[in-house]
């Protein structure tokens, strides 16, 4: 059974980043300012493209669904540019990839072994990298 959204937000998580792990505090680079350079034009929309592309090709294998499953494998066009425009919740299976806009990362909650190995597969051919993030540093 598909599980909702309000669900699926409860659940274990995992975020596909521009980054491979989360950088520490207190460590010695610039993170806030590459952070900073990475979210303007043209920088950002070119992040936003490796999402868009990592989500078009997880489809070649997965049905998905950003309305609740009221529409199956919506078109190309339109996912592209409701994930360069607006927050979007995309259902795949029992998981949900929650994808912003500004942001320079997206989370999937609650992937099962094989799609975690498929999104991992799929985003390494997009310089993306996927990581847990470690609950002791959530709000650091």
């Amino acid at each position: 059974m598909k599980r909702t959204v309000e669900e699926l937000l409860e659940e274990k998580y995992v975020l596909v980043d521009i980054l491979p792990h989360r950088v520490p505090a207190g460590s010695p680079g610039q993170y806030f300012a590459v952070e900073e350079y990475l979210l303007r034009e043209p920088q950002l929309s070119a992040v936003k493209q490796k999402h868009i592309d990592l989500i078009l090709k997880l489809n070649c294998y997965r049905d998905i669904s950003t309305d609740e499953w009221k529409t199956v494998n919506p078109p190309p066009e339109e996912l592209a540019e409701a994930m360069r425009r607006e927050p979007v919740m995309i259902m795949t299976g029992d998981s949900m990839f929650f994808s912003e806009p500004d942001d320079l990362c997206m989370t999937l909650y609650h992937p099962d072994g094989e799609l975690l190995s498929l999104v991992r597969t799929l985003a390494a051919g997009e310089g993306l990298y996927v990581w847990e993030p470690d609950p002791e540093t959530e709000n650091g």
